[in-house]
């Protein structure tokens, strides 16, 4: 095996060492090197453009320099200069089978990405719902997200710290807990506790309007609540219990478990030192009675405050947020932080960051990498906002329970004949990824259109094509009564037909794949990779027999259909999908 797991960077390291030998390197050449179009190769290295424009010189020139001290990659690939000084390389048929044998599981290929984070601790904060209160659907895209990203940072080597920041503090309390010691129905806390607390939570809202008595009563349950009072206390406890037991419901459906729970309430001893740190270093002052920073220097907020404490002295978001980056330095030795929230908070994290960042240079404390993960919202075909047809907000548990419903509605159509049971379980992981996958193969920055109809798709780039995808390969192992953990491809030869050297070099481009979806923290750019795999593996089938005769042909079919079946099953376990044998 010549070929590392990264061609890409592979490539980029080669072109770094011959412009280093060309004294190039010194003077600001950078090799560029992206996944080309089909048509011009694998892989493309445009660095000579960009250096020969700003040293006034040829870019066919200084591209040819460095063609010309490419002799150890001919082994492997094929080259050419062309245009006005791209470099295009092709992987040659015997690099392609070497790199095919060496990477033949999933662990393998994890192997191969494990370097690019080694070493590194993350923590990803995702999800992050309002206790006593149902998940719904505005909570999906946090969660699914979050889930594919702290996914695919564990495959590039990090250690992942799975983190959700519940909203479990504040004045709500106060009129949850007025509102619980009068109406509270045990029977129906013991059938649905979540959905009791959110009626409980309406009823206590609705009897306490501004400027009542009713109101004053529920402020004074909040602080008997501050101040830990035993009853209310317990009763908070009983909420957060109630709620974390409701959620884990709806993360058990979407395969995601959390290693922390850390709410507000975690960190509300915490503000003090905030409140000193930041007086103390000068970053914040005084400002109508607040404790506020300026960032006079950011064209938004030369006149906008972060309000950190408010004026009569009660702590908010900014107050745990920042206490929050903190504990998470200090405790879990953060190399980078992702908070994965809806494009509504954008200001309020950017004010974050900038105010962590002066911070932590005036104490000394280690920066992290801090990434705000946004995304756009779900809306219904008509463009609006997502709403149940009287207008209320949808609940994700009832979303996933539609979302199995209609599965099971097709599969039993196409599959009348089988056990309910299997159509039963084809239904759930078909219901609960198509939803899913629905959300994951859209930029996360723009709004998608919610449609039944096209999630549940077996056409188009959806979760129903590429489980079918997967189950289609695994078909070819059955039909031929062959194990496909243990194919038998140990005589395979190197690709030959067009269509053999299609799909062995969409292969081997998965890392880039991987990389690229890591690194932006978009994982649609893996959802295209998969949809396009799937693609070129259609047309191979239907262009190659693979259980044929000749034995060498058969063997590197097999092959093919082996490691297709590996990364489309890798790649949607990265995503969060379940995938199946059969559909």
């Amino acid at each position: 095996m010549s070929l590392p797991f990264n061609v890409a960077s592979h490539l980029d390291h080669a072109l770094r060492e011959t412009a280093t030998k060309l004294g190039l390197a010194d003077r600001g050449f950078q090799p560029d090197v992206r996944v080309a179009d089909p048509a011009n190769g694998d892989f493309q290295a445009n660095g000579a453009l960009a250096f020969a424009k700003r040293e006034k010189q040829n870019p066919r020139a200084v591209a040819q320099q460095i063609v010309d001290e490419l002799a150890g990659l001919q082994a492997d690939f094929t080259f050419e200069l062309a245009g006005p000084g791209f470099i295009n390389f092709r992987i040659k048929p015997a690099a392609l089978l070497a790199w095919l044998q060496a990477y033949g599981s999933e662990q393998q290929l994890q192997s191969g990405a494990a370097g690019a984070k080694s070493g590194q601790t993350w923590v990803v904060d995702y999800s992050s719902p309002n206790t006593a209160k149902q998940m719904h659907v505005g909570h999906l895209r946090s969660a699914v997200i979050g889930e594919a990203i702290c996914r695919l940072l564990t495959f590039s080597g990090a250690k992942v710290i799975r983190d959700n920041h519940l909203g479990d503090w504040g004045t709500q309390f106060g009129k949850l807990i007025y509102g619980y010691k009068r109406w509270a129905d045990q029977n129906a806390l013991a059938t649905d506790a979540i959905e009791e607390l959110e009626r409980i939570y309406k009823l206590g809202h609705g009897a306490t309007p501004d400027g009542s008595p009713e109101l004053d009563e529920a402020r004074r349950e909040l602080v008997k609540l501050q101040n830990g009072d035993a009853e209310n206390v317990a009763l908070w406890q009983k909420f957060s219990d109630v709620s974390l037991a409701a959620f884990q419901q709806i993360y058990d459906r979407l395969g995601i478990k959390f290693d922390h729970n850390l709410g507000e309430s975690f960190y509300n001893n915490q503000v003090d030192r905030i409140y000193r740190e930041l007086a103390d270093t000068k970053i914040s002052e005084v400002s109508e009675g607040a404790q506020v920073v300026f960032h006079p220097e950011h064209p938004r907020y030369k006149t906008q405050p972060f309000i950190m404490r408010k004026a009569d002295g009660a702590s908010n978001y900014a107050s745990t947020d920042l206490a929050t980056a903190l504990y998470r330095v200090e405790h879990f030795n953060a190399d980078g932080i992702v908070v994965v929230t809806d494009f509504r908070q954008a200001d309020h994290f950017e004010q974050l960051f900038l105010t962590v960042q002066k911070w932590f240079a005036a104490k000394q404390y280690r920066l992290p990498e801090l990434h705000h993960v946004t995304f756009g919202a779900v809306t219904g075909e008509d463009g609006k906002a997502l709403k149940t047809r009287d207008g209320g907000v949808i609940k994700l548990k009832a979303l996933l329970d539609e979302a199995e419903e209609r599965a099971f509605a097709l599969v039993s159509e196409k599959n009348p004949d089988s056990p309910e049971s299997e159509r039963r379980e084809i239904a759930r992981v078909v219901g609960v990824s198509s939803v899913q996958y629905a959300d994951l193969s859209q930029n996360r920055s723009s709004n998608y259109v919610f449609s039944w109809e096209k999630m549940l798709s077996l056409e188009g780039n959806t979760a129903p094509y590429l489980l079918y995808a997967v189950t289609r390969v695994r078909s070819i192992f059955r039909k031929a009564g062959l194990d496909p953990a243990h194919p038998p491809v140990g005589d395979a030869s190197a690709p030959e037909t067009a269509q053999e050297i299609n799909l062995a070099r969409k292969l081997v481009k998965f890392p880039d794949a991987v990389q690229l979806a890591t690194n932006t923290l978009r994982p649609h750019f893996l959802g295209l990779y998969l949809y396009e795999l799937a693609g070129d593996y259609s047309t191979f089938y239907a262009a190659d027999k693979v259980i044929v005769d000749d034995p060498a042909v058969r063997a590197r079919r097999l092959l093919l259909c082996h490691r297709t079946l590996v990364t489309l099953e890798t790649g949607l376990h990265l995503l969060g999908l379940r995938t199946l044998e059969r559909m």
